[in-house]
């Protein structure tokens, strides 16, 4: 989707001759900045599933090879065994035999000496079986802890991110059935303002309910400084012809000024670091509802402010292991 967003952002760009150098230059950034996170967003992602599918995999198999050597050892153990008992038969016998004539005593030391060395044989290599297996067993609790450790960060991670969305919840209590939601879901919190909130039809300016919204959310994200906020503004399917205001091109152009508008009064609080701020305008193109009917269209008309925990941690931990 962000693919999309870009490709028609850029196509907007180079095809309206009456947009400035300056917001040329911005919106060109935010694209290039959009797509980095995209990427990073993905990279990491990947990266987390696969490497926790690898531990996964290495973990059954050190479990199998463990399970195999303990029946070698068991093997061994019997050989051993046998080994004892047959070498008190020889005993026994060479007793007995050393009675009779030298050559079949002769005979038996030889018989004798062979089950010895067999016997140290056997020894020798239960040993070194004793040693691997002691070995497997250290490097299958080490993956263990390791695995335990990274599923105890990611699951942190969720455990954060539903003490924000509870936090949130309870901070914009007042707006509950005025167009606004709080959900949790794929990791992120979601907070949805449906424009009826935030702004007059054709305008980016925000009105007063929808700024005293904007800036309770400002007031928790500034407790969470490790938290990534990405505001996204969406439109319904209805064309913009003409002039509006301060000469708005198309529906592009009035979600990315609409998203804008938000991170500005975001901004405003010293307390949210300004780096984890991130607008997008994704015009008509990511609707929750068919826009035929005027309910579904009033749904699409929103901002969603997207937030995301920080991975750094979790990629160093990967990076360790």
């Amino acid at each position: 989707m962000f693919k999309k967003v870009s490709l028609v952002l850029l196509v907007v760009i180079l095809s309206t001759s009456c947009v400035s150098k300056k917001v040329y230059n911005d919106l060109e950034g935010k694209y290039a900045n959009l797509k980095k996170e995209q990427r990073q967003l993905n990279d990491e992602n990947h990266g987390l599933e696969k490497t926790k599918n690898k531990l996964e995999v290495d973990l059954k198999a050190n479990q199998e090879e463990l399970a195999k050597i303990k029946a070698e050892r068991d093997k061994l153990q019997n050989d051993l065994a046998t080994a004892t008992n047959n070498m008190k038969t020889l005993t026994d016998s060479y007793s007995a035999l050393e009675k009779n004539s030298d050559e079949a005593l002769k005979a038996n030391m030889q018989k004798n000496r062979e089950l010895l060395a067999q016997l140290d044989a056997k020894e020798k290599a239960l040993a070194a079986e004793q040693d691997r297996l002691n070995k497997l067993q250290s490097d299958l609790k080490e993956r263990s802890q390791r695995v335990t450790d990274l599923e105890n960060m990611i699951s942190a991670k969720e455990e954060s991110m539903r003490k924000l969305k509870e936090t949130l919840s309870k901070a914009l209590n007042s707006f509950e059935g005025k167009g606004l939601t709080v959900e949790q879901k794929n990791g992120k919190v979601y907070v949805s303002m449906e424009n009826k909130l935030l702004f007059q039809t054709g305008s980016w300016a925000v009105g007063t309910e929808g700024k005293r919204a904007v800036v309770e959310v400002g007031k928790v994200l500034a407790q969470n400084p490790d938290i990534t906020v990405l505001i996204e503004g969406h439109t319904d399917n209805d064309k913009i012809l003409g002039s509006i205001g301060g000469g708005i091109e198309n529906n592009w152009d009035l979600s990315t000024k609409r998203a804008t508008a938000i991170v500005n009064i975001l901004a405003d609080n010293k307390g949210i670091d300004k780096k984890n701020l991130t607008a997008a305008g994704r015009g008509e193109f990511a609707p929750l509802m068919p826009n035929e009917t005027a309910e579904g269209k009033a749904k699409n008309r929103r901002i969603e402010i997207i937030l995301t925990p920080k991975l750094d941690e979790i990629s160093k931990m990967l990076n360790d292991l």
